[in-house]
């Protein structure tokens, strides 16, 4: 499970994302939203050179427990995690050197 272009509608328990081993950036977001379109490229670019680090691009919104859970408030957000254990977090982010960075802290 590398770079994902997908949203998923079913997102994953929190429990299952904090059992998760290595590496893992949860994306907050949704296909509409024009933030996170806007991101999308910097993030691709960004995991390219990390296709070991796995990538979940959840579609949020009211009612989501998931990212309700993390306390997201706006779109996109990245979570960086390393072993269930949030190590980094950019929200809205513009550029590829701020995924990139991130990235390497957890890879």
């Amino acid at each position: 499970m590398a770079y994902s272009e997908a949203f998923l509608e079913t997102p994953p328990t929190r429990e299952a994302v904090d059992a998760q081993h290595g590496p893992l950036v949860v994306e907050f977001g949704t296909p509409w939203c024009g933030h996170c379109k806007a991101a999308m490229s910097h993030v691709a670019a960004a995991f390219a050179n990390y296709p070991q680090v796995a990538h979940l691009r959840i579609e949020d919104g009211p009612g989501q427990r998931l990212g309700r859970s993390f306390g997201v408030k706006l779109w996109p957000t990245l979570v960086f995690l390393r072993d269930g254990v949030e190590v980094a977090r950019l929200v809205r982010p513009t550029d590829t050197d701020a995924i990139d960075e991130a990235l390497a802290r957890i890879a």
